[in-house]
């Protein structure tokens, strides 16, 4: 499929950034760091943006101006920021119109072969494939959590799903996104992607391709769109993750941080939507887990991406290598861009809950495999959580 190139649409910015500290939380060289003071928001509308960030930015070569006029797509090796502490997204407003959203179909590489070669440890046999089933709309009375995220990379706009979660800091009010790392962070040979943006319930009405040409942007995007002025990915994706193939996988998760793109309206995300789900990082064994149901917007064909779907599977076991973790495994004809998507179970409290995200599938499409969420990802989450628990 060709990439489906960027364009930028004439528009404003307003400036929302991060510059991170660690992608898994505190470690003891930096635990008496400070987070960097956030960009606010005057009376007036003007956004100040605080001179430590400037200064950061500055020592990568980039200026905010030159950014809004074009310079995010260069993507030159030394201004693709890599470093979890180098994550910057700044909002350019009305980037993603509904022509960039709809026509951001590609999805980030992540296809492996049908058979994994290496693998160690425990794997069980294949699942049989599971037809993905469309998701009955409205969306938000079905799975009010999902939603689509857009971000732009060197090969173009792509997308990925993603889930609303909750944040044990702000119950009820949470701004939090999980995803996938794969759909933030390029990985070993690249960096943190950009524009990256979440769109909850995205064509809630489940409306063709056709249609979408010609609805107006309440209708793609209901609930508003909420850009990422944080995110975090694991030290092992940043490291090791790859375009294809198994590397990084077990640890493809990423915690998102978003704000709505036209300024706060007084309700977090959560209370916009009117749902967000809780993340088990105990869940319980494979065969303990009677069935587990994955969520997600497939774009690859047969799919077009604009429609959400879901597979409901028992779960199996796939191991990459024998020092990480084991992935749990289901049957499922979903393609690229269902990656990120949530896996729902019943956590160990009995309740549904988020307890995998969708990372790799076979290059012809008939199973995917999600990280099984352990300490690593509990400390992405409580990191992100944490750093706003004041704010």
């Amino acid at each position: 499929m060709r990439p489906i190139r960027p364009t930028l649409a004439a528009a404003s910015i307003a400036a929302v950034l991060a510059l991170a500290a660690t992608a898994c939380g505190p470690s003891e060289d930096n635990a008496g760091d400070k987070p960097s003071a956030p960009a606010s928001q005057s009376a007036d509308g003007k956004i100040t943006i605080p001179d430590d960030l400037k200064d950061r930015l500055k020592e990568h070569g980039i200026d905010l101006d030159q950014w809004k006029n074009g310079e995010w797509k260069n993507w030159d090796k030394d201004k693709w920021l890599r470093e979890a502490k180098d994550f910057v997204n700044p909002i350019i407003e009305d980037l993603w119109d509904t022509d960039r959203m709809r026509d951001a179909e590609k999805p980030p590489e992540k296809p492996v072969d049908n058979d994994i070669s290496g693998d160690k440890g425990v794997t069980d046999p294949t699942p049989a494939p599971v037809n993905a089933q469309a998701v009955k709309a409205p969306y938000h009375s079905n799975a009010g959590e999902a939603g689509k995220v857009f971000f732009d990379g060197p090969e173009g706009s792509m997308v990925c799903s993603a889930t609303v979660v909750k944040d044990p800091a702000h119950p009820g009010k949470s701004n939090m996104v999980w995803t996938a790392g794969h759909c933030v962070h390029a990985g070993k040979k690249g960096g943190w992607y950009r524009n990256i943006m979440f769109v909850p319930s995205y064509n809630d009405s489940a409306k063709p391709i056709s249609e979408l040409r010609k609805a107006p942007k309440e209708e793609v995007a209901p609930y508003g769109t909420w850009w990422g002025d944080w995110a975090q990915t694991s030290e092992q994706w940043i490291s090791q993750g790859a375009a294809t193939g198994g590397q990084g996988a077990p640890f493809d998760f990423a915690v998102i941080h978003v704000v709505p793109e036209k300024g706060s309206t007084g309700k977090s995300l959560e209370e916009t939507v009117g749902s967000a789900l809780p993340v088990d990082f105990n869940a319980p064994a494979v065969p303990k887990i009677a069935n587990m149901t994955a969520e997600g917007y497939p774009a690859a064909p047969p799919f077009d991406g604009q429609k959400l779907f879901q597979c409901a599977d028992k779960p199996g076991r796939l191991s990459i290598t024998a020092n990480d973790p084991t992935m749990y495994r289901i049957g499922c004809t979903m393609t690229g861009g269902s990656s990120g998507g949530g896996w729902v179970a019943k956590g160990s409290d009995g309740k549904p809950a988020l307890v995998s995200n969708t990372s790799i599938g076979p290059v012809t499409a008939g199973w995917l495999a999600g990280p099984r969420l352990g300490e690593e990802a509990k400390g992405v989450y409580d990191s992100v959580s944490k750093k706003y628990a004041s704010r």
